[in-house]
């Protein structure tokens, strides 16, 4: 049975039309985009609620119509105020006309999507996308109205999303509620480059995200090349001009700073390990990116154990252990090799379109 389903994504844009891509995006935004291409390769009818970044209404991508809310504003977050944007995200939303609306990420915008499904008698899921979503007093909300918000969404989706186990014990201890863990999608590689690259680090330039562990390690290691790339964010300016002057000190590293979505995977390609340096995640998108393309992770955070489990790589725990993992994965062809025959075949096993889509449609089929 054919589906409509309206994904609400202010931020998808980018990372759907190419000509957009130099707006900065995360993520949740990729895993959106990616489900709602392959949903439509299957017959399903699909829509986004986008920002406005200047291009036509119901404009169409892939098969994809986008609906747009109102203009992204530089320097403001998403709902710093909530009239008049609440009644432009309605009317995107009434003028998608779906069955079913999905949401992800802890926000206000999901207790405001609620409402809208509710009075329209539309079905709503929510995917949590970062541990801290089931957490109520860590989430990454600034206003206790937008917790608030927040909260009264979660009770009233229809179908609640998550990426982990740990997700879903969460979930339950801390709301109460059941959650279906679904997999993640992942484009595949265009092509396969000479690894000139030795360590590279992918993310949003965040408090949480720990960039300056990634100096320490390249501080550490000056025989091996280090590349970095990563956006400013809203509140976080400070940081990112830090991180980049202190890069620039560092003879071993290059800082990119931001790169659109669509000119990533020349660097994953070329890259001989990733490094993930934050203390709290929800399943990084660019985990996939690098095994897709059989290059290991050294990381702090590792979802499930999945890295340790299926020997992606090496999960660590302090500064000291990531160095001795990065360098023993470098100094060892073996060892390196294993590690990414590792991730070719967990990622062949695990993350094929066939096999994460029907975790969504089980779902979505079975809405009443």
């Amino acid at each position: 049975m054919s589906l409509h389903i309206c994904f609400f994504g202010l931020e998808n844009l980018p990372v759907l039309a190419p000509e957009f891509n130099r707006h900065g995006i995360g993520g949740e935004q990729v895993q959106q985009t990616l489900l709602a291409r392959a949903l439509t390769r299957r017959g399903h009818t699909v829509s986004m609620v986008v920002h406005d970044y200047g291009q036509p209404d119901r404009a169409r991508w892939d098969a994809i119509t986008a609906f747009k809310a109102y203009r992204e504003q530089a320097g403001l977050p998403v709902w710093r105020f909530v009239h008049p944007r609440w009644t432009a995200v309605w009317a995107a939303l009434r003028r998608a006309d779906a069955q079913i609306y999905y949401a992800s990420c802890a926000g206000m915008h999901l207790g405001l999507l609620a409402l809208f499904c509710r009075r329209h008698r539309r079905k709503l899921v929510f995917r949590v996308a970062h541990d801290t979503d089931c957490q109520p007093d860590q989430l990454l909300i600034q206003f206790w109205r937008d917790k608030k918000l927040y909260e009264y969404g979660l009770r009233r989706a229809d179908g609640i999303l998550v990426q982990s186990e740990q997700q879903r014990a969460a979930l339950a201890a801390n709301y109460g509620l059941s959650g279906r863990i679904a997999g993640m999608l992942v484009d595949a590689p265009e092509r396969t480059g000479v690894r000139t690259v030795d360590v590279l680090w992918v993310n949003n330039i965040r408090g949480f995200k720990r960039p300056e562990l990634f100096l320490a390690l390249a501080e550490r290691l000056p025989d091996l090349s280090f590349h970095m790339i990563g956006g400013p964010q809203y509140g976080h300016e400070q940081l990112y001009r830090q991180i980049a002057r202190d890069a620039a000190r560092l003879p071993n590293v290059t800082f990119h700073g931001r790169v659109p979505y669509h000119d990533m995977d020349g660097h994953f390609a070329r890259a001989r390990l990733f490094v993930n340096t934050s203390d709290s995640e929800g399943f990084p998108n660019a985990y996939l990116q690098a095994w897709v393309r059989g290059t290991p992770s050294v990381a702090f955070f590792d979802p499930d154990g999945v890295i340790e489990t299926h020997r992606l790589g090496r999960a660590v725990g302090t500064p000291e252990q990531m160095a001795d993992a990065v360098r023993a994965l470098l100094r060892s062809e073996q060892a390196w090799s294993t590690s990414s025959a590792n991730c070719l075949a967990y990622m062949a096993r695990s993350h094929g379109e066939q096999r994460v889509l029907a975790d969504y449609l089980d779902l979505f089929h079975g809405m009443d």
